[in-house]
C-alpha cells in the first residue's frame, strides 16, 4: 500500500520491472496496475524501448481490461517503433494480438504494424526438446499423425499438432 503513493519517486525501469514481475507470477494487481498505468503513460517519454514494452506486454498478459490506457501506450509507441529491437517488437505483436482480441472493433494505433511486429515474433527459433522428440515419437508409433512444432496462422508454435483434427498436445518438462 505504501508503494501506491510512491509510485510518482519510482524510475522508469523500476516501474516496467514491477509490472513485467507481478505479470510474471500471474498476479494482477489492480490498484498498482492502475497507478502504474497512471505514471508510465505521464511519462511515456522517459521509457527506454525495452521497458515501454515489458510494460505494455504486462498489461496484456494480465488481461488488462482498459482499453484506452492500450490505446494511449499504442499511440506512444507507434511513433517509435523504430527504436524497438526485435525481443520488444515481439513483445508488442503479444499485445497487438491482446487488443485485438479483447477490443475487435478498436483501430489500435499498432494495427497497422501488425504485420512487421508478426515477422519479429516468429523470427525466433523453435527447437523441440528432447523430451518433446520421445513424446512425439511413442505418439506416432500409437498411430497419432502430427507436425512437431506446428507454427498458427498467428505465429504461435504448437509442440505436436494435427490442424485437420484441432488435436494439439503441449509438453513442458526437462530438456
Amino acid at each position: 500500500a505504501e508503494a501506491l503513493g510512491r509510485i510518482c519517486e519510482f524510475e522508469t525501469q523500476n516501474l516496467a520491472n514491477t509490472v513485467w514481475a507481478f505479470a510474471t507470477a500471474g498476479v494482477a494487481a489492480p490498484r498498482l496496475f492502475a497507478a502504474i498505468a497512471e505514471e508510465t503513460l505521464r511519462r511515456v517519454n522517459d521509457f527506454s524501448s525495452q521497458n515501454l514494452a515489458n510494460t505494455v506486454w504486462a498489461f496484456a498478459s494480465v488481461g488488462w481490461d482498459t482499453r484506452d490506457t492500450f490505446v494511449a501506450f499504442g499511440a506512444a509507441i507507434a511513433g517509435r517503433l523504430s527504436e524497438f529491437a526485435e525481443t520488444g517488437k515481439s513483445q508488442l505483436y503479444l499485445v497487438a494480438l491482446y487488443v485485438q482480441i479483447t477490443w475487435p472493433e478498436l483501430d489500435f494505433p499498432l494495427s497497422p504494424d501488425l504485420q512487421s511486429l508478426r515477422s519479429a515474433y516468429v523470427r525466433r527459433a523453435y527447437v523441440p526438446s528432447r523430451l518433446q522428440g520421445d513424446i512425439s515419437a511413442i505418439l506416432e508409433q500409437l498411430g497419432w499423425h502430427h507436425t512437431l512444432e506446428h507454427q498458427t496462422a498467428e505465429g504461435f508454435a504448437l509442440d505436436m499438432a494435427d490442424p485437420a483434427t484441432k488435436r494439439v498436445i503441449e509438453v513442458d518438462g526437462p530438456s
